[in-house]
This record gives C-alpha cells, sequence and structure tokens, in this order.
C-alpha cells in the first residue's frame, strides 16, 4: 500500500505544501498562487486541497503530515533573545510575544484545528527542525547519492546557516551559525537601507549590484567599514554581526539608522525615491561580501566531508550571483540547489523528513533523471475546458491550432516581430522563478526589450535584468556555463563572441546611460556587467517550452528568449486561465498563449468592471 506524507509551511513567510508518496514528489504548490496574496503566510488550505487532489487521495489517505520547523524552540529563541537585549526591545516584545502565547507556542492545536477542514482523523504530526527541512529539500531529491550540505538563509528556531552531510537516507549536520548572526539577515539589513522591501527585495538588491562602481573609493570604503564595523567575517565562513547597528533581533526595522547613517554618510534610501550612485555602490559592496562568505563556507564545507558534491537551499542559495561565483572557484565537482530554497520549499524538505527519517525507508538515485524535481513542474495545470471557461467568462476573442509545432512557429514569428506573449503551458512552477510554464517572453535580440518588459509589462524598476530561457545544449555557445542550469540559479558571463566593447567612461556614466547602452548582441538578457541569470531548457522536461525555443531558432538562429515570471509587479505568479487572462489585458503584452489557444490583444474588448491591480496587489 501507498504511503503518502504531506509537508506543510506555514505562519511566518510563503507557505506552501508539497505530497511525496513512497519517496516520489507528486506535487507542491505556494498558497499565494491560489489566494493571489504574494508571500501569503497563512495556513496553505488551497495547496493542502491542491496536493491531495493531485495525488488522487483524500486527507484520511495520508500517513503523516510534516510541519517544517518546531515551534518550541523558535519560542525559546525569542524569549532568550529579549532577556539578552533587555531592556531594549519592550515595543517588540509586547507586540509578538502575545501573538506567540495566543497561537504560534501551541502550533499542534493550531494545525489540528486547520485539519479538522478536512478530516476529523487524527493524523501523526511531525516537527523538524527547520534547517533540517532546508537540507532535506537540497540532499533528497538532488542527483547525488551522498553530498555536502549547506543551508543558509535568515533564521529558523536558533540555527541560521547549517553545513550537514548527506548519505543514502540520512542527514548528519555538521556545524550551525545561531541568531542573531545571520548572512541572511546581514543582506535583508542592506536590503532595507537601500530602500528595497525585506524578503522581496534581496533580488532587487542583487539586481542593483551591477551598477556599482568598483574602483570608485566610496565602494571600497563602503566595504572596509562593513567588515571592520559590522560584520566580522570567520576563515571558516561564519559571521559575528555587531548588533549595535541592527534592530532586528528585539526592534520593529532592520537597521539602527542613526549608526548606519553615521558610519556610511548616507541615510537609508526612501522606497520608490530616485537611486544614486552611492546606494549602487553600496549595494555591490555587500554583494561582494556576500559572495566571499559563501565561497568560504563552501570550503568549509568542503573540509568537513571530503565530497565531491554540494547540495544548497535557505533564501541565500537564491543569490544565483554568488552561486555562479561559486562554480568559478571549482570547490566542488558538482553543485545542485533547491529551485524552491526559500521557506516554501521547507514544505517539501518536510514531507521528505517524514519519509526517510520517520519511516526510515531506503533512499535511490534514478541515474536516468537529472534530479527528482521534474523541473520543478509540481503545480496544478489546466484543461482545454478551463480555458473555455474563461473564453466564455470574458468573451474573449482566440484562435485555436491543433498541431503544436504550426502554434509554435507561429508564437516564434510574433517574437521575432518584437511582441511580447504571455505563454501559460502544463504544469505551474514550485519555487519563485517561472520556468516556461508561467512566463512572460520576448526576443533576446531586441535592443528595446528590456525597457518595454519592465516598465509596460512588468511595470516594475527599470534597471532590473531578465533572464534568458536557452537550449540546453546552447548553452555554452551565449554563456560561459559547461553544465545546464535548469532552475534560472546561476548567473554567468555571456561568451565573448557575443558581446561587444564599452566607452571607457561606462562606469561613470548614468544608470539608465549604461543600461540601454548596446553591450552584446543578445542586449535584452545581459545585465550591465556582462552577465546574465541562466535557465536552460530541457527538451526531456518541458518539451513545448524546448520546441518553441527551437522554432524561434529555426527562425532566427538565436536558440534563447527572454523569460519573466508572468505577473505584475506585487502579484504572485498566475496559477490559472483566469489569472493569466487578466494580467495579459492588464498589461501591454500583445499576444497570450493557453495551451494551444492564440490570445490577440488587439481582438479584445476592455475588461469589464476591472480592479486597479495596483491597489489588488501590494507592490513589492
Amino acid at each position: 500500500m501507498a504511503t503518502f506524507i504531506l509537508g506543510i509551511s506555514a505562519y511566518y513567510h510563503d507557505s506552501a505544501a508539497a505530497i511525496v508518496c513512497d519517496g516520489e514528489i507528486i506535487a507542491a504548490a505556494h498558497e499565494e498562487r491560489f489566494t493571489r496574496k504574494k508571500h501569503d503566510s497563512s495556513f496553505p488550505e488551497q495547496a493542502v486541497k491542491y496536493v491531495l487532489s493531485e495525488a488522487g487521495i483524500t486527507f484520511e489517505d495520508l500517513a503523516a503530515i510534516s510541519f517544517y520547523d518546531k515551534p518550541f524552540i523558535k519560542f525559546e529563541r525569542l524569549l532568550e533573545t529579549y532577556h539578552a537585549f533587555t531592556p531594549k526591545g519592550l515595543t517588540s516584545f509586547l507586540t509578538s510575544v502575545p501573538v506567540w502565547i495566543k497561537e504560534k507556542l501551541f502550533m499542534k492545536k493550531m494545525l489540528r484545528d486547520e485539519f479538522k477542514k478536512f478530516s476529523s482523523k487524527k493524523i501523526p504530526i511531525l516537527f523538524p527542525e527547520h534547517h533540517l527541512s532546508h537540507a532535506a529539500s537540497a540532499f533528497y531529491p538532488s542527483p547525488f547519492e551522498e553530498a555536502a550540505i549547506l543551508t543558509v538563509d535568515g533564521v529558523g528556531e536558533w540555527a541560521t546557516t547549517t553545513i550537514g552531510h548527506g548519505t543514502g537516507n540520512s542527514i548528519k549536520m555538521l556545524k550551525e551559525l545561531h541568531f542573531p548572526h545571520s548572512i541572511g539577515l546581514l543582506y535583508s539589513a542592506f536590503t532595507y537601507y537601500t530602500g528595497f522591501a525585506v524578503n522581496s527585495g534581496e533580488y532587487k538588491l542583487m539586481g542593483l549590484a551591477p551598477y556599482g562602481d568598483p574602483d570608485a573609493e566610496q565602494t571600497k570604503q563602503f566595504k572596509e567599514k562593513t567588515l571592520q564595523e559590522i560584520v566580522d567575517v570567520r576563515e571558516d565562513g561564519s559571521i559575528l554581526l555587531n548588533m549595535k547597528y541592527f534592530d532586528y533581533a528585539t526592534g520593529l526595522k532592520m537597521t539602527n539608522n542613526a549608526k548606519w547613517t553615521k558610519l556610511f554618510g548616507i541615510p537609508p534610501r526612501d522606497p520608490e525615491s530616485e537611486i544614486t550612485q552611492e546606494y549602487m555602490n553600496m549595494a555591490f559592496a555587500i554583494q561582494q561580501i556576500t559572495e566571499e562568505i559563501v565561497i568560504k563556507l563552501a570550503k568549509t564545507a568542503k573540509e568537513l566531508t571530503q565530497s565531491d558534491n554540494l547540495v544548497m537551499a535557505g533564501g541565500v542559495a537564491l543569490n544565483c550571483v554568488a552561486n555562479g561565483k561559486l562554480i568559478e572557484a571549482g570547490i566542488f565537482r558538482d553543485i545542485w540547489i533547491q529551485p524552491a530554497s526559500g521557506d516554501a520549499g521547507g514544505a517539501l524538505g518536510a514531507a521528505y523528513l517524514g519519509w526517510f527519517l520517520w519511516k526510515g525507508e531506503k533512499r535511490t538515485v534514478d541515474k536516468n533523471v537529472a534530479d527528482a524535481m521534474k523541473g520543478a513542474y509540481l503545480g496544478p495545470e489546466y484543461d482545454d475546458k478551463a480555458v473555455m471557461d474563461m473564453i466564455r467568462k470574458y468573451g474573449a476573442k482566440y484562435d485555436h491550432y491543433q498541431d503544436f509545432n504550426e502554434l509554435a512557429a507561429i508564437a516564434a514569428s510574433k517574437l521575432a516581430d518584437g511582441n511580447v506573449v504571455g505563454w501559460f503551458q502544463g504544469r505551474m512552477e514550485y519555487g519563485p522563478r517561472a520556468l516556461g510554464s508561467r512566463s512572460i517572453l520576448g526576443d533576446a535580440r531586441n535592443p528595446e526589450m528590456q525597457k518595454k518588459m519592465n516598465l509596460k509589462i512588468k511595470y516594475r524598476e527599470g534597471f532590473r535584468p531578465f533572464a534568458p530561457s536557452v537550449l540546453e545544449e546552447d548553452v555554452s555557445k551565449y554563456f560561459e556555463l559547461d553544465r545546464p542550469s535548469p532552475y534560472m540559479l546561476v548567473v554567468m558571463p555571456v561568451t565573448k563572441e557575443h558581446i561587444k566593447p564599452l566607452p571607457s567612461n561606462y562606469n561613470s556614466m548614468e544608470m539608465y546611460d549604461r543600461l540601454y547602452h548596446l553591450r552584446s548582441d543578445i542586449p535584452a538578457v545581459t545585465h550591465v556587467d556582462y552577465s546574465a541569470r541562466i535557465q536552460s531548457v530541457s527538451k526531456k522536461t518541458n518539451p513545448r517550452y524546448w520546441n518553441l525555443i527551437n522554432a524561434f531558432k529555426e527562425k532566427t538562429g538565436y536558440g534563447l528568449l527572454v523569460n519573466s515570471s508572468f505577473n505584475v509587479r506585487g502579484e504572485p505568479i498566475v496559477c490559472t486561465p483566469d489569472d493569466a487572462f487578466r494580467c495579459f489585458m492588464r498589461t501591454e503584452m500583445d499576444f497570450l498563449v493557453v495551451g494551444n489557444f492564440v490570445f490577440d490583444k488587439t481582438k479584445q474588448e476592455k475588461l469589464a468592471n476591472d480592479t486597479n491591480w495596483k491597489e489588488e496587489f501590494k507592490l513589492d
């Protein structure tokens, strides 16, 4: 009889549910995709309903439910932290502790109450530690029999960084860094100070960093002062933060702004205000420091495990630039990173732990697949009936193609002509990246494409780079990368064959003059430092997306496209055909492809009784 284990992450940020059957991932999804509330932290009721449905079971069929951390230990950390910093933090204490005492401390009861919506049957509930859940999400679906495990994030219970060793079905934790000393929170503090939102703006800080001037005296000073006053980086990659510069342990904001202003000579940037060069330089400095820390941690992991393989999870594992530097360092023969590395991925790790540690089952690695994640296409898909329901609801005008190859050729032609295409196919992605199932696509050769997609499609900051989706077999043709990168988690340089020379005064040019300078023959995916965040597309894993890019290659000679997530700023990635059509109509996208249906913007009537999406979604 099959054994089903449900994994859950909830109540902090990025709630999700995942289900494994006899050690195989069946389904996983973020709650935000269903509720349309970005970073939704509520109990993942909709996600649970979906994964149970995808597995073809009811709640009663579950062998166990595994929650991704230990609330009692987290509460212990909260109390000990307030005690250590007393009398500082009274306001924060009075805000957070009553919530814990009323709700989170009694997590098992909270969960039981939620489960009553599904069934009165009591299913065993497991509570693995937060970083163990991260480690499990990285190791168990990886292609390695054995691997070093590095997890780096803000904070779990006490741990903020862990090094472990995975062998067979077991995971052994070898080293931990504890709160309040946190690489993730250090990076988030700089995210906050440069004017971006914590827990969502870290991507922006990473994208801003290449605009910093590496040769500027101010950049060097920012780095030196950070290392002298704010963070002590040890040789093993562990860090010690000077807590007088931070308020997150007991306060209601990330940094002590007065001390930062005195140290760096610039105030915190106001959100949505102009980004001046000093904040670009600050972003560059902390990105460099983060990369150096990650390299040191990897060297320590190598020393402790003597493994040739490394797996990674935790929010900092989403720092694609650092990941690229780690590959270039050559410390490990091979590296695999969990595509849902943040808290949402903890649901999958927790489910895995139920199978391998609680049940004690043997682990075998399938050598015929790249990994066990199935391309991260683990969410819901929708049939033609669902699309027709959407068409009738909006009175949408469409063309339908029986032959997908014909559709791919037509879509490729539209892209080559400079159009932006919403692409909705198959199962939704698990993790923060759109990987060709819920994507907005454009022509990487078009010098105007980045500006158009940022300002008229995504409605976000113009400086932010876009990722290329490239045929797996063509990766090394365009990028300095010798391996697949299926999950868009590695940044590497564009090859010399495709780049164009820069003027000698490039680093001193205004931000948008640099941005719109023609740097390569694929300018829409080439960042200001000649880098790109790469997604390689496998014919085996996503044949429809591969066929589209291949059709584009046959037409243009270029086997890659611009790929951005199918959403506007502040909106979760679209889940349903209905979500996709509304997003399509609210933006300046030109065409929408849903399954074998094609929608031309010029043929559609304006949405009736539509709401203002800027009021519907909180801008991040």
